[in-house]
């Protein structure tokens, strides 16, 4: 599971709801919570995050907390 799949599953999130809510297919919501290869593009974390009423930064800061400078 992603990091996205991770931290919708955390907030009981209902993935048909976001589905209509941002016009992102249920079969695209699924691929960016199961396959690691999948790239989230920015538009849909913000796009998500309305949809699920928290802060897209906060989400951000979640879902990529493991990302860091080099050095």
């Amino acid at each position: 599971m992603t990091s996205l799949g991770l931290y919708l599953t955390k907030k009981s999130v209902n993935r048909a709801m976001v589905s209509r809510r941002t016009g992102i297919s249920q079969a695209r919501l699924s691929q960016l919570s199961s396959n690691d290869s999948t790239k989230l593009r920015a538009d849909e974390l913000y796009l998500i995050a309305l949809a699920i009423d928290v802060d897209p930064c906060e989400m951000l800061k979640e879902v990529y907390k493991d990302v860091k400078l080099k050095g």
